[in-house]
C-alpha cells in the first residue's frame, strides 16, 4: 500500500533494535507483579503514582530488553501488578500472600475486594492486614484450599510471609483460570518431569495441567524444582501468557482494528465504535507472538491490536494479528455521483462504492488528492475494510492516470540516466516524474543543467502529461557547477570562472573553502592556477548561499618534473634553466604568481634566487613555459626499502611509487620519544625523511617518522606551542612550521586548536611535521552486527546515527583500555568512537555508574553524588560538552536536584553523559 495511515501525516520510520528475550516461564529470569507489603496498611495501600510508574514503563530497575519487560509493563498497564517508588525488584522472592493479591485481579476479582470488612481466617492462615480481605475472598472463591492451607507447618514464617513454591503457584494460578476439573482429570498421570517424585500427589494434577497448557517447561535438567521459590518476574510472566486462556476482560483493555495512526494518535475501532488513543514516548509496543519490543513505526493501520491504557492515554499496544484488515478491487473509474458514490468498471461490470470524509484518495505516488481530480479511464484500487458489515472504501489509490498538476516540496533524488527525478510534496508524500530534453531548470534566475540539482533542495514544479515541464529552486543546497578558473580576486574573498557558454561568472568564497588538487597535500588558494585562456578546469561546490565551500581541479593541463637539474638562473628576467632526468634542456619563467618552497618562512623571488645555483636539485611544475611551482629539494621522504650498511647507501621508495637510492657517511638519527638514535632505529619499512647536505649528493640526517596521538591541554596561540598529554606524560613543542588540518583534512590555523581535542601528530624525527584533528564521537549504540562485516550503529548526542566498519585492525576496549571483542558491544552500550594515531578505528565502551545527584560544583567542574559506602567516590569531573538529558529532552545542570536518581557515563573518569532517570 502507497501509504500507512488515514487522516494522518505521514511518520518516518524509526530504526528499532529487536531484544531477543530467552528463559521460559518459571525457569530463570525475571518480570514484575505486585505491590511490596511490608508491615503496615499505609505503605502497602498502593497509589496513583505507583500505578502510573507501571503504566508508564517506568520501573527503574527493568531495563529496555529485559526479558521479561512485555509481561511486566502488559500487567502493569492492565493494574494487575504494581511497583513501589518506581522500583519492580524483579529477583524478589514473592510471598504466598503477595501471589494471591496478584490471582485476585487477575481473575478480575479486585472490584469484590472490601478492604472495610472485618475478616476472620483460619488460626494458621496468618497475613498481613493489608492482604486479609485478598486471602478472604481468594478461599471464597475456591482460589485456595481452606483445608490444606490451614494444615499446620513446621515454616518458621507466618502463612503470609512464606515464600510461594513453584507447585503452589502453579495450583493458585490453574484455579484461577477456571481449570480445576482439567487438573482433577490429570491427578493420577505422572508428569514428565526428572523429580516427578518430589511434586506432592496434591498438586500434581494442577502441573500436568499447566504443562498441557504450555505455561511452563520446567528448568534445567528436565526438573520441575517444585518446592523452588519463585521471584516477582517469573510470577508475572506466568500470570501474563495464562491471559491466552482466560476469559476476564480488563476494563481499560481494548481490541480492535487500527482505522487511523499518526505520531501521537491511534484510532481504534471497537465494537461498531471509534476510539481514540493518546501515544507518546512512554507507549510500548509488542506483539502477541514475540517477547521483544518494537517500534511504533512497526503499526500498521487495519491490523488488529490490544491497547491497555488509563483514560484515553495508551500505555500498551500489543499487535495480535499483523494481516491487514483490507480487500481490493482493482478497475478503471468512470465517474462520481451525488451522495458521494464513486463509479468503477471492473470485469466489464460496474460497482458503486460509497465514500465519506475519511476516505483517503491518493495519486499513484501516495500524495493526497481531491475526489474531483480523478480522470475518467485511469486505473485505481478501491481498498474496502473487511471488520465490518459496510465494507466502507477506506483508500482510493490511482495506478496510471494523466497527470497535470503544479506544486512544491523537496527534492529527494535526480537520475539524468533515466531522466527521473523523486520529490517529497508539501504533503510529506513522495512523488516520482520524468523529464524530457524541453525541461526548463531554473535557480535565481539562472538557467541549470538537471545534473545540477541537489538532494534537498525546495523546489516548484508544473507536471503536463506526466511529464515534468519547469522545475525552479526556491532554495538551494549545495550544488557544483564546472568552469575554467579565470581569476582569483583581491583579498582571495571571490573567484571568476567561465562556463563552457563562455559566459563568465563570479562568486563569493566562503570562509575556508576546501581546495582539492590531485597531488599537492593541503593546497591552498595559492595553488590555484586562474587563467584567461589557460586557467584550471575546476568543479565549483556553491553552499545554498551560493557562496564557494569547495574548488577542486578536474584536470590541470600542467607539467611536472622531479629531481630536475638547474643549469642558469637568471634573477633579472627570471628566467630558469633546467635538465630533466634524461638530461633533456627546458626553460621556465618565474612569476610572482609562482609558489617557491624552500628553507624560508616567507619565501621570495629575491630570496630563493641564492639556492637557484648550477647543480641544484628541484621539484617543478610549470605551464607552457611559465613555472608554477618550484620546491628546492632539502629531504627525500619515503619508506625505506633497503640498507646497506657496508657500501653506505640508503633505497626509499616515495609515494610516487619511484625508488631512490642516496649515499651516506655518519649521518646523525633521529626519533621521537628516544634521546640518542642510531641506524638501528631505521629499518626496512621504516618511514623517513633523508635530509640531504648542502651539495644534495649525500644524507646529512635522518629523521625517522612516527605517528602519535596526543590530548591537547593548551595552546599557545603567540608562540604556536601546544601542550599535549600521553599516557599520563604532559610535554610541549611547536608547530609553527607543521601543517595543521582538521578531521577532513582541510588546512587550519593554530588559532582553530582548542584544549580538549585530540591531535595525531606525524613527527619527523623530534620535529612535528603535521597535526590532525581526530574526530571524536560519542553516543548510544543502537545496533551491532557482528557478521563477517562487523560494525556499530550509533546513535551521537546531537541526534544524528552513524554506522562504523570494523576491521582486522580496529580495537575495541573498555574505560580501563582492556581490550573486547564485538560480542561485548550491546544494543544501550555508550562508546567513543576515534581513529587512532595510525588511522585505525578505536571503539571504547564507557563505564556506567548509577548515583544519586547531590549537588554541581560551577567553579571546578564537578559533579557531587552521594556515597552508597564509605569508601565511594563522590565527585566527578564534567565535560564541557557532557550530554545532560531525561529521555529525549536536554536538560542542563543547573536543572538537576538533590536525590536525582541519575546514570554516570564516564570516559577515563570524566562524565561525558548524564541519563536522569
Amino acid at each position: 500500500m502507497a501509504t500507512r495511515r488515514i487522516n494522518s501525516s505521514s511518520h518516518s520510520k524509526k530504526v528499532v533494535s529487536a531484544v531477543i528475550a530467552g528463559m521460559m516461564v518459571m525457569g530463570s529470569g525475571t518480570a514484575a507483579f505486585a505491590d511490596n507489603a511490608a508491615g503496615n496498611t499505609t505503605n502497602n495501600t498502593s497509589s496513583a503514582t505507583n500505578q502510573a510508574v507501571a503504566a508508564n514503563g517506568l520501573f527503574k530497575d527493568v531495563k529496555s530488553g529485559y526479558w521479561a519487560e512485555k509481561h511486566i509493563y502488559k500487567l502493569a498497564s492492565q493494574g494487575i501488578l504494581l511497583g513501589n517508588n518506581g522500583l519492580f525488584r524483579p529477583n524478589d522472592n514473592v510471598t504466598q500472600q503477595e501471589a494471591v493479591t496478584m490471582a485476585i485481579r487477575f481473575a478480575g476479582l479486585e472490584g469484590k475486594v472490601d478492604p472495610n470488612a472485618s475478616v476472620v481466617l483460619p488460626s494458621n492462615m496468618q497475613v498481613n492486614n493489608y492482604f486479609k480481605p485478598y486471602v478472604a475472598l481468594a478461599i471464597q472463591q475456591n482460589l485456595l484450599d481452606k483445608t490444606s492451607e490451614n494444615a499446620a507447618s513446621d515454616s518458621k514464617q507466618t502463612w503470609g510471609e512464606r515464600k510461594a513454591s513453584r507447585e503452589w503457584i502453579t495450583e493458585i494460578l490453574i484455579r484461577a483460570l477456571g481449570k480445576e476439573s482439567d487438573a482433577s482429570a490429570l491427578a493420577s498421570k505422572a508428569t514428565s518431569f526428572a523429580d516427578n517424585g518430589k511434586i506432592s500427589a496434591g498438586k500434581r494434577g494442577f502441573v500436568n495441567a499447566a504443562l498441557e497448557l504450555g505455561l511452563t517447561n520446567g528448568i534445567e535438567g528436565n526438573r520441575f524444582d517444585p518446592q523452588g521459590s519463585v521471584t516477582r518476574a517469573q510470577l508475572a510472566t506466568f500470570f501474563s501468557r495464562a491471559e491466552a486462556y482466560s476469559s476476564v476482560r480488563y476494563a481499560n483493555s481494548a481490541e480492535g482494528v487500527v482505522t487511523g495512526l499518526s505520531s501521537n494518535k491511534l484510532d481504534l475501532y471497537v465494537d461498531g465504535s471509534i476510539r481514540t488513543y493518546v501515544l507518546d514516548n512512554a507507549t510500548m509496543y509488542f506483539t502477541k507472538d514475540s517477547e521483544s519490543k518494537i517500534s511504533f513505526a512497526d503499526l500498521k493501520p487495519y491490523t488488529k491490536v490490544m491497547v491497555i491504557g488509563s483514560g484515553s492515554n495508551a500505555a500498551y499496544v500489543e499487535v495480535t494479528d499483523a494481516k491487514e484488515q483490507l480487500e481490493s478491487v482493482e478497475g478503471t473509474f468512470q465517474k462520481l455521483s451525488p451522495g458521494n458514490i464513486l463509479w468503477v468498471e471492473t470485469n466489464n461490470t460496474f460497482k458503486q462504492f460509497t465514500y465519506d470524509a475519511g476516505t483517503a484518495f491518493l495519486d499513484q505516488n501516495g500524495a493526497k488528492i481531491e475526489p474531483s481530480t480523478l480522470a475518467v479511464g485511469s486505473k485505481i484500487v478501491v481498498h474496502q475494510e473487511t471488520f465490518t458489515s459496510e465494507k466502507k472504501p477506506v483508500i482510493v489509490q490511482v495506478k496510471s492516470g494523466v497527470v497535470n498538476k503544479n506544486g512544491t516540496g523537496t527534492l529527494q533524488s535526480v537520475d539524468t540516466a533515466t531522466k527521473s527525478l523523486v520529490v517529497k510534496n508539501s504533503s510529506g508524500d513522495l512523488e516520482s516524474y520524468t523529464w524530457d530534453d524541453s525541461l526548463v531548470v531554473k535557480y535565481q534566475n539562472q538557467l541549470l543543467s538537471p545534473s545540477e540539482l541537489k538532494n534537498g533542495a525546495v523546489i516548484k514544479y508544473t507536471v503536463k502529461n506526466n511529464l515534468l515541464e519547469t522545475v525552479e529552486v526556491t532554495q538551494g543546497v549545495e550544488r557544483t557547477i564546472r568552469g575554467s578558473l579565470y581569476e582569483v580576486g583581491t583579498n582571495n574573498a571571490t573567484i571568476t570562472y567561465k562556463r563552457e557558454s563562455g559566459q563568465l561568472e563570479v562568486k563569493l568564497l566562503a570562509e575556508k573553502p576546501e581546495i582539492v588538487i590531485s597531488g599537492i597535500a593541503a593546497p591552498t588558494l595559492s595553488d590555484l592556477n586562474a587563467d584567461q585562456t589557460n586557467g584550471d578546469q575546476v568543479e565549483i561546490t556553491l553552499d545554498p548561499q551560493d557562496q564557494v565551500t569547495k574548488i577542486q581541479v578536474l584536470n590541470r593541463q600542467m607539467e611536472q618534473k622531479k629531481g630536475a637539474t638547474i643549469v642558469q638562473y637568471e634573477p633579472k628576467s627570471r628566467v630558469l634553466t633546467l635538465l630533466d632526468a634524461n638530461k633533456k634542456p627546458y626553460v621556465v619563467t618565474l612569476d610572482e604568481k609562482t609558489k617557491l618552497l624552500y628553507n624560508a618562512a616567507s619565501p621570495t623571488l629575491e630570496g630563493i634566487a641564492p639556492y637557484l645555483t648550477n647543480g641544484r636539485k628541484v621539484n617543478i611544475t610549470y605551464l607552457t613555459n611559465r613555472a608554477l611551482s618550484i620546491e628546492v629539494i632539502l629531504q627525500y621522504e619515503g619508506k625505506v626499502t633497503s640498507l646497506d650498511l657496508t657500501n653506505k647507501k640508503l633505497t626509499l621508495v616515495g609515494a610516487d611509487g619511484q625508488n631512490m637510492t642516496l649515499p651516506f657517511n655518519n649521518p646523525t638519527v633521529s626519533v621521537y620519544g628516544k634521546s640518542n638514535g642510531s641506524l638501528s632505529d631505521v629499518k626496512v619499512g621504516t618511514a623517513i625523511a633523508a635530509v640531504l647536505n648542502a651539495t644534495q649528493d649525500a644524507i646529512q640526517s635522518i629523521q625517522v617518522k612516527s605517528n602519535v596521538q596526543f590530548e591537547l591541554l593548551s595552546v599557545d596561540y603567540s608562540n604556536s606551542r601546544l601542550t599535549v598529554k600521553k599516557d599520563g606524560v604532559t610535554s610541549q613543542f611547536y608547530v609553527d612550521k607543521s601543517v595543521l588540518t582538521d578531521e577532513n583534512g582541510q588546512a587550519i590555523t593554530v588559532q582553530d586548536l582548542r584544549a580538549g581535542q585530540l591531535l595525531n601528530v606525524t613527527f619527523n624525527g623530534i620535529d612535528p611535521a603535521s597535526a590532525q584533528l581526530v574526530k571524536l564521537t560519542n553516543g548510544e549504540v543502537t545496533a551491532v552486527n557482528s557478521s563477517a562485516s562487523p560494525s556499530i550503529t550509533v546513535k551521537t548526542y546531537g541526534g544524528s546515527t552513524e554506522t562504523f566498519k570494523l576491521d582486522s585492525s580496529s580495537k575495541i576496549v573498555n574505560d580501563a583500555g582492556s581490550a573486547l571483542s564485538i560480542t561485548n558491544v550491546a544494543a544501550g552500550n555508550r562508546v567513543e568512537v576515534r581513529k587512532d594515531a595510525d588511522g585505525n578505528s578505536v571503539v571504547k565502551v564507557l563505564s556506567v555508574s548509577n548515583q544519586i545527584f547531590w549537588k554541581y560544583d560551577s567553579y571546578a567542574k564537578e559533579i557531587y553524588v552521594k556515597r552508597q559506602n564509605v569508601n565511594d567516590t563522590n565527585h566527578f569531573a564534567l565535560s564541557p560538552a557532557a550530554y545532560i538529558h531525561q529521555g529525549d529532552t536536554t536538560l542542563t545542570v543547573q536543572s538537576l536536584k538533590e536525590n536525582d536518581n541519575i546514570v554516570l557515563y564516564l570516559s577515563n573518569g570524566t562524565i561525558v553523559e548524564i541519563q536522569k532517570q
